[in-house]
């Protein structure tokens, strides 16, 4: 079936003529009608366009090709993401209907290389979320077992590419947005070091830990699409201006020499036995391929989810402020402008985006700046200075990239303490600002059907290419990125 291949199957069968964009589309399109009523993975998508651009894509091909990467491979998109002409509701109702009116930096290069753009992929609502339960337009489900969370922010996203709705996607990266997701639903999630993925385009989270990055079916995909999508953009001032490597040439399975660090920090006691187990059997495998393994300290990962809820939701705070009903988006009437701000985002925003102002607006109010803002920073400073010693003698660090696999749809939403920690394994990449990449590394054997088991890799800042050549080279020895849930072949 064209919908499950990997981006560099279908162009190799495009450039031989085996098939046409067209084909590949009609087969995403012909999957999401079949399963998408289950998963919910998309919020929308424009079949018409879609198809325009896959025969643009094949009139290209018919002319004997353009070198364009990514020509007529359909890459869907999650809804905080701006495409001209398409809805951009960042799964929220405060929006509306409003239609972007621009195209985001990612999207431009997307198209530049060839890619059939299509579809709004459901996330929690503004990317304030570990499980994809707090879109405004209802949870998408983990396409192994449906009555479970997909894992957020970028659930939607994760949850096409792992149901063969799509090739491959895009999402992004607060706190784990993109690895987590990733682990829970069996495919490979790449965040990127911050500034090396224009965030121009991208409705802005927290701004300075959010980053856009691709979810793949394999790690050759990821190092292809981060190709496409890295370099410099005067459009956002975070974009580092660094050379661009060609990332699938740095896949060559040779690890001699590379070293990977294990930090006992996170070896920690809610650690499930199964991913446990899943994580020491990918490290004996590494010890086999040729890396060596040596033991690393983090020592301030414990303060890691305290220090992101505060710098999280003060940058979410200030961020949001944006979205009062007066330039753009559902307004509520009333008596005075204050009122009718307070009506608006009282009726627009969702609990968990409530929750996040109203944290970050505290934390920056005045007698509780520096006591809680400004220690986290200071804090974060720490945290990313472990990282930076820990490189001096690693080329990587491994990690689980989640402390369980998924669980039931319902069962942490009461307790967003017990949400937040979902994450604890991927939050310290961000207020680190290095990359960090989540590929498959087993399932469990407790449930029925089985859970895929996340195993992650945390990199030095600008270090992809290392990342994507450990990741490759345990992928091709392991195997387990080619299971696919039942419900993508039912």
């Amino acid at each position: 079936m064209l919908n499950q291949l990997t981006i560099s199957e279908l162009t190799t069968k495009l450039a031989r003529g085996e098939t046409s964009a067209r084909q590949t589309l009609q087969a995403c399109l012909d999957q999401i009608q079949r399963v998408d009523d289950r998963v919910h993975a998309f919020l929308s998508h424009d079949a018409a366009d879609a198809l325009a651009q896959a025969d643009a894509a094949d009139q290209e091909l018919a002319g004997g090709g353009s070198g364009k990467p990514l020509l007529g491979v359909p890459i869907a998109i999650k809804d905080v993401i701006a495409v001209k002409n398409q809805p951009l509701n960042c799964a929220s109702k405060i929006l509306g209907d409003f239609i972007s009116p621009y195209d985001a930096a990612v999207i431009e290069k997307l198209r530049a290389a060839g890619a059939v753009v299509f579809g709004r992929l459901n996330m929690d609502e503004f990317a304030m979320g570990s499980s994809t339960e707090n879109s405004a337009f209802g949870l998408t489900r983990n396409p192994w077992d449906l009555t479970r969370i997909p894992g957020g922010s970028s659930g939607g996203s994760a949850a096409a590419v792992a149901a063969d709705e799509c090739l491959a996607s895009l999402g992004s990266d607060t706190g784990g947005s993109i690895r987590q997701p990733a682990a829970l639903c069996g495919c490979v999630g790449l965040k990127p070091t911050y500034g090396r993925v224009s965030r121009y385009g991208l409705v802005a989270f927290a701004s300075s830990l959010d980053q856009i990055g691709p979810f793949t079916k394999d790690v050759r995909d990821a190092a292809i699409l981060l190709g496409v999508l890295s370099g410099h953009d005067l459009r956002d001032s975070t974009s580092v201006a660094l050379p661009v490597p060609d990332y699938a040439a740095a896949l060559t399975g040779d690890l001699k020499g590379l070293k990977l660090g294990l930090a006992r920090e996170y070896l920690v006691d809610g650690l499930d036995p199964e991913v446990k187990a899943a994580v020491n059997a990918a490290v004996k495998q590494y010890e086999k391929l040729g890396a060596e393994i040596v033991e690393v300290s983090l020592p301030h990962t414990e303060y890691a989810v305290a220090t992101y809820y505060i710098v999280a939701t003060a940058e979410a705070s200030a961020n949001l402020a944006r979205f009062d009903g007066v330039r753009y988006c559902e307004r509520v009437a009333g008596g005075d402008l204050i009122e009718m701000y307070s009506r608006t985002r009282g009726a627009g925003f969702g609990p968990e985006v409530k929750r996040r102002i109203i944290l970050g607006t505290y934390v920056l109010s005045g007698g509780y700046h520096d006591a809680y803002y400004l220690r986290a920073q200071k804090v974060r400073t720490l945290i990313r200075n472990d990282f930076l010693k820990a490189f001096e003698t690693v080329d990587a660090i491994l990690t689980p990239t989640t402390p369980t696999a998924a669980f039931k749809a319902g069962e942490k939403s009461g307790d967003p303490l017990q949400m937040y920690l979902s994450d604890i394994f991927t939050i310290s990449c961000n207020l680190a600002g290095i990359c960090g990449l989540s590929l498959p590394c087993g399932f469990t054997g407790n449930t029925q059907p089985r859970l895929p088991i996340g195993l992650q890799l945390l990199g030095k800042p600008f270090g992809e290419e290392t990342l994507l050549k450990l990741a490759h080279a345990y992928e091709q020895s392991a195997g387990w990125h080619k299971e696919k849930p039942p419900l993508a072949s039912a």
